[in-house]
């Protein structure tokens, strides 16, 4: 596997359309700071991080609304990749759906989101858009 990250949100993006209520992914340090983020923007119900073996797995519960069924997370995309890096500077942050989405960003303060890098003025490597 050449790139885990577009592997983690392919995992999510299939299990959020075969309205799975439990997905489990395995872990890495950036795959649970991604997870952490959505988590605390309310893209996910919840999330566990459990040791199996060297690596681990983190499971995450998908958030459902409880009447219409639709899933919380609607679009994943992957933007920087492997092959094809994007980075940008504090002053053109990307907005996503005109801002009620989020892009995250890996910065030099960590992995936040475009509006936390907004406020510290900060730029970084664009790694997925989430709406």
């Amino acid at each position: 596997m050449t790139d885990p990250i577009a592997d983690y949100l392919t995992r999510l993006r299939n299990a959020i359309r075969a309205n799975h209520r439990v997905v489990e992914v395995p872990a890495s340090k950036l795959k649970k700071e991604i997870t952490k983020l959505l988590y605390n923007k309310g893209y996910i119900h919840s999330y566990k991080f459990e040791e199996q073996g060297s690596q681990g797995v983190i499971k995450i519960a998908l958030k459902y609304h409880p009447v219409t069924k639709q899933p919380a997370i609607v679009h994943l995309e992957r933007v920087s990749k492997p092959g094809l890096r994007k980075y940008t500077k504090s002053n053109a942050l990307p907005r996503v759906l005109n801002g009620l989405g989020i892009a995250i960003i890996s910065t030099s303060k960590g992995l936040i989101t475009d509006k936390e890098a907004k406020e510290l003025n900060v730029g970084g490597e664009v790694i997925c858009y989430v709406y």
